[in-house]
């Protein structure tokens, strides 16, 4: 007779699971971890600190950067999304007590995602892909909007709430994003993502190499460490290309699951001046919208997929990285492209800001390196060397 799943172990009569997913609060200290169950038991949190978790469904392990825990920006509640009985509910607990506040079930299918208002106000929850569906509830667990754009077709891919909490941007497969507003839950416009850019007045940078790649077959020596990486034989600089702009695209496959289509990333910039998103149809591209006048403000055209981008804390700078030795930096200024020094090839696969934006933490698969930018009196960008995590 085979043993126990090692993965699922018993420690003080109480059963102890993988973790698959861990969220910060804004409090010292909490940190819970989700594993891929549903809180069953209630008892709150023991001496260690941790959530008492039972076996149960697990919410969406494909995919892992969708939340099923959220909390508010003061750090005062924590949402939890749970199945149980086959069907979803969100838990609100208090923080400072970990009493449960509230406890309702939701009109999901089969629930992907919730993320409250940065005000704390109102929860949003989004249902799986196949069912277009965006619900909005209230502290108290009351149903304030339920929002569907169309049927019978793949449905949210993305959402994302403004920092003042007057919009909600929904990312859909269509390869539209649709604004809600923060007084009546409606639709106020929605952003299309067409391949040609035909508008002149929109600019477009398109990433272009500086200097043409190493002939290296002609070489009679072997070339350096640093030149042998195809990210770091040649640097890149910005240019602005003339309307109409065709755009690169991604003809999905079919027959796949998750085909890559849709509005895979978004986010808004702090001062809510400026939204950015990526289709994923379009995968090179970065779009940033005007949010004050609800246009297309700039679009920048990078020659590989853009693998992730986020906004400085403090002020709308853009920071981009896809997957190469560079790194990218937009502001309504202009932008530049920066190689990131060091031996080997260092492939920025993520990145992360420090919250006073004056440094980026740069991540590839085994290293990291640390990004200082400079003071307005010494302008630049000084990067620190690569490092083990350890």
């Amino acid at each position: 007779m085979p043993g126990p799943d090692p993965a699922h172990r018993v420690v003080g009569g109480l059963p102890v699971h993988p973790v698959c997913h861990v969220q910060a609060g804004a409090g010292a200290g909490m940190v819970p971890g989700a594993a891929g169950v549903a809180l069953q038991n209630r008892r709150g949190l023991g001496r260690a600190g941790g959530l008492v978790l039972e076996p149960g469904r697990a919410p969406h392990s494909q995919h892992h950067r969708v939340p099923r825990i959220t909390f508010t920006r003061d750090g005062r509640y924590m949402a939890l999304a749970e199945r149980r009985d086959c069907k979803d509910h969100v838990s609100v607990f208090v923080c400072s007590d970990w009493q449960l506040l509230r406890h309702f079930d939701t009109e999901t299918q089969d629930l992907a995602g919730i993320e409250w208002a940065p005000n704390g106000c109102v929860l949003a929850v989004w249902d799986t892909c196949l069912e277009y569906k965006v619900l909005l509830y209230s502290l108290d667990g009351r149903l304030l909007s339920a929002y569907c754009a169309y049927e019978w077709s793949l449905g949210v891919k993305s959402v994302a709430w403004s920092p003042s909490s007057q919009f909600l941007a929904v990312g859909s497969y269509d390869g539209k994003v649709r604004i809600l507003n923060h007084v009546t839950w409606k639709m106020i416009t929605e952003f299309g993502h067409p391949a040609t850019i035909n508008n002149p007045k929109i600019v477009v940078y398109k990433e272009a190499e500086k200097n043409p790649r190493l002939a290296l077959g002609r070489l009679a020596f072997p070339p350096p460490r640093a030149a042998a990486g195809p990210a770091s034989t040649t640097e890149s600089k910005y240019e602005i290309a003339s309307a109409p702009v065709s755009l690169q695209t991604l003809k999905p496959i079919a027959d796949r699951a998750n085909p890559k289509i849709g509005i895979g990333a978004l986010a808004f910039s702090p001062d809510n001046y400026f939204l950015a998103t990526r289709n994923d149809s379009v995968p090179n591209a970065v779009w940033i919208w005007d949010i004050q006048k609800l246009r297309l403000f700039v679009v920048l055209e990078q020659l590989s997929p853009v693998r992730f981008f986020q906004w400085d804390p403090q002020q709308p700078r853009l920071a981009i990285c896809t997957g190469g030795g560079k790194v990218y930096l937009w502001s309504p200024a202009g932008c530049v492209s920066v190689q990131v020094p060091g031996e080997g090839d260092f492939q920025v696969l993520s990145l992360c800001w420090h919250f006073s934006g004056d440094s980026l933490a740069l991540l590839s698969k085994d290293h990291f390196c640390l990004c200082f930018l400079e003071t307005e009196e010494r302008v630049g960008t000084t990067f620190g060397r690569p490092g083990d995590h350890t």
